[in-house]
């Protein structure tokens, strides 16, 4: 084959390969990016918690305001009518909306209550486990009920 030959292909391979992409302002992309930084931020306060990482009270009181934060966000991003988008959310999502926005709100009640213990002073990492365990529990229950592992 001739040099022109083999870059040819390998554009038409490069092309191909970015087309298979989400678009990060889609829905999809943008509670994905959201579930991203959620799983991120959490994973550095279970670091905390478990010893992986110094607990720092400051920035661990910060990060659950910032899970928080993140927790009401991609519920807006779930269209009323399921896009056509490879997703891993199951079809129940759309097809059981109270249960699917009940456990949200149990997120949601979870994150809150986590940041009302992180005003407990002095933050100690041993008071935090139960509210960071909630948290977990109701990010499982989501998943086991609507996402397509």
């Amino acid at each position: 084959m001739t040099l022109k030959t083999l870059t040819v292909l390998a554009l038409a391979c490069l092309t191909l390969s970015a087309c298979g992409g989400v678009d990060p302002k889609s829905p999809l992309g943008q509670r994905k990016s959201i579930f991203k930084q959620m799983l991120h931020t959490s994973e550095d306060m279970n670091g905390m918690l478990l010893g992986r990482l110094p607990f720092d009270g400051p920035q661990f009181a910060a990060s659950a305001v910032k899970l928080d934060q993140l927790a009401q966000q991609p519920w807006q991003h779930f269209p009323k009518v399921r896009e056509e988008d490879h997703t891993s959310a199951k079809p129940e999502v759309w097809e059981k909306q109270a249960r699917f926005q009940q456990l949200a709100q149990n997120l949601e009640a979870s994150t809150a209550e986590l940041v009302t213990a992180t005003r407990v002073q002095p933050l100690k990492a041993d008071g935090l486990d139960g509210p960071m365990q909630k948290v977990e529990g109701a990010c499982k229950a989501c998943h086991r009920e609507f996402r397509d592992h």
